[in-house]
């Protein structure tokens, strides 16, 4: 059950800190009993009006002045909130039409956007808040180290909503959109293969599979899976005395009724295991970025897509979307990959876990480009140097025969449209990528 609770945590978490709900309305509601406190703790301490100069405000017992001002400043900062929503839509929605829908994951992330709601929001919970001890009747009193905070927060908003405006400014530069999800894609590299790849690193060895009854887990619910406990899956499987074999990875879309996963040993599982088994999956109805490399890769390749298509025709684009998926490619060829077989205790096979190979990576962020861009020099001349400054970070014998392939390929595709001229330099550029075979020959000597 604590298991359980702890992935609905984290999936809830990551959900709302992915959006405008938690961190705005977390500093609306600080700043707002900040303004209670505050104007609370000065009227059962007036020593701290004392603090504030009557240069800076002279109006110490006027409660009139500072309703003006709290009242002035609550109402200006709603009008400017309601502007900043207006700006987000707009760029929301040219993100989605110019770019990719899938790229609004990206955008809802920012945290310096959830940061300027929350400080308008804040700023007007904080008045607001402040406003109803300021009174006339039957003893004036003026909170004047409140007053002159909202003032300070006023200040504070007229500066953000500069930094705000250049921000945004700045996030719907296509080049900036592709470099965020390449940083929040190698974020997720990080997690999930933390560990840099060795010099001789083996491929990974299975332990024996039981020769046991099966028994096939459904999913009873549809949508992507998300996000895998596997530690817990581990631990169970431990626990009952089962192997546990993934018929789905990561991001992969599983119907209800259809079977996730492959139980032996099935006597062991009784209705209440099963249940908890499932548990251990998160299922929505849209990918996230908890475990899913891939996911990163496809948003940055529709960008691409849409770039090359012929109602855009913006080769630029697609070649800087190369060059982030080249970086994306060399940082997972650098770490070791996550483990698919996973034993407890040692040599006790009790978890395959599937997830992407390079291959498949591969493929995901280049054969949809290449097939696209066959008429495109420019593009498929940077298809070859991607692969060629990946080759060129010493990839394993087998990962560098899949670039030396996909290099072929693109040729290939480019004999039916460009002219000889432009199939020379193609050529030209793949020699130079296959002779990275005997670089690597020559290393391991």
């Amino acid at each position: 059950m604590h298991k359980r609770l702890s992935l609905l945590v984290r999936s809830a978490l990551y959900a709302l800190r992915g959006g405008f709900l938690v961190r705005p309305l977390v500093i609306a509601l600080l700043l707002g009993a900040a303004g209670a406190i505050l104007s609370f703790a000065e009227e059962y301490a007036p020593a701290l009006n004392a603090w504030i100069p009557e240069v800076l405000f002279p109006s110490h017992q006027d409660p009139q002045v500072a309703q003006t001002i709290l009242a002035g400043i609550a109402s200006s900062t709603m009008t400017v909130v309601s502007i900043i929503f207006a700006i987000l839509l707009m760029t929301l929605t040219l993100a989605s039409t110019q770019f990719s829908p899938r790229i609004l994951v990206s955008f809802v992330r920012d945290r310096s956007t959830q940061w300027t709601l929350g400080i308008f929001l804040g700023t007007y919970c904080f008045c607001m808040a402040a406003l109803p001890a300021v009174r006339s009747h039957p003893r004036p009193f003026v909170p004047v180290a409140t007053v002159m905070t909202a003032m300070i927060l006023a200040l504070l908003c007229v500066s953000w909503l500069i930094f705000f405006i250049h921000h945004i400014s700045q996030s719907i530069s296509v080049n900036q959109i592709v470099d965020r999800i390449a940083r929040e894609t190698e974020l997720v590299i990080d997690d999930l293969m933390p560990h840099p790849r060795g010099p001789a690193e083996q491929p990974e060895h299975g332990g024996p599979f039981r020769k046991a009854r099966e028994r096939l887990i459904v999913s009873r619910r549809s949508g992507y899976i998300r996000f895998v406990d596997v530690p817990f899956l581990v631990e169970r499987a431990k626990n009952y005395g089962v192997q546990i074999v993934l018929e789905r990875r990561v991001g992969h879309f599983v119907p209800s009724g259809v079977p996730i996963m492959r139980v032996l040993e099935s006597g062991r599982v009784t209705p209440d295991r099963e249940a908890e088994l499932l548990s251990a999956f998160d299922i929505g109805p849209a990918r996230t970025m908890q475990q899913d490399v891939e996911f990163g890769i496809i948003q940055i390749v529709d960008v691409a897509l849409r770039a090359i298509s012929p109602a855009i025709n913006d080769p630029s684009t697609a070649i800087s979307c190369i060059d982030q998926l080249s970086r994306v490619l060399i940082k997972w060829a650098g770490r070791s990959p996550p483990r698919t077989y996973l034993h407890g205790p040692p040599h006790v096979l009790r978890v395959v876990m599937p997830w992407i190979d390079f291959d498949g990576l591969l493929d995901t962020a280049f054969e949809q480009i290449r097939h696209y861009a066959k008429a495109d020099i420019a593009v498929s001349l940077r298809l070859l140097r991607a692969f060629d400054d990946i080759a060129s970070t010493g990839v394993p014998p087998q990962e560098l025969q899949s670039l030396f392939r996909c290099g072929r390929r693109v040729i290939e595709g480019c004999e039916e449209t460009l002219p000889e001229a432009d199939l020379s330099r193609l050529r030209e550029r793949l020699k130079r990528l296959e002779g990275r075979s005997f670089a690597h020959d020559l290393r391991e000597v």
